[in-house]
């Protein structure tokens, strides 16, 4: 569980660093806080890390339950593809929010496969 709780880290540094981005942004697109609106190239950092805020919601308690029950190494390789889809996913709305569609897909299925994984082998060791 050592690499499932490293990986939960690097996730969360993650976010750590798309809020520093969104700061970053903030200033120099000069929207003053509390709005969240203004300027279309600050909403979109801003758009990158509520999406990924929406995201850790799932992935969190996924990738742990999977990593418990299931194969800890495995759930910390998906959770490492999850966090390589939200890099992707944050550069390439950033610079074309239509082009978003891979890196969401790649974090998605990571956590889909360990959602529905952390069920399987949960439900497994009920029986």
């Amino acid at each position: 569980m050592e690499l499932v709780a490293t990986v939960i880290v690097l996730a969360l540094i993650e976010y750590q660093v798309f809020g520093m981005l969104v700061g970053r942004a903030r200033g120099k697109y000069d929207v003053k806080a509390p709005a969240v609106s203004g300027n279309e190239v600050f909403e979109r950092y801003y758009r990158v890390q509520q999406n990924t805020a929406e995201q850790l919601i799932v992935f969190l308690p996924a990738i742990t339950i999977y990593g418990f029950y299931g194969n800890s190494n495995i759930a910390a390789g998906a959770g490492l593809v999850f966090i390589i889809g939200r890099a992707l996913y944050c550069r390439s709305y950033i610079s074309d929010p239509a082009s978003r569609g891979p890196g969401f897909l790649i974090g998605f299925v990571a956590t889909a496969f360990l959602l529905l994984g952390g069920l399987f082998v949960a439900a497994r060791n009920l029986m």
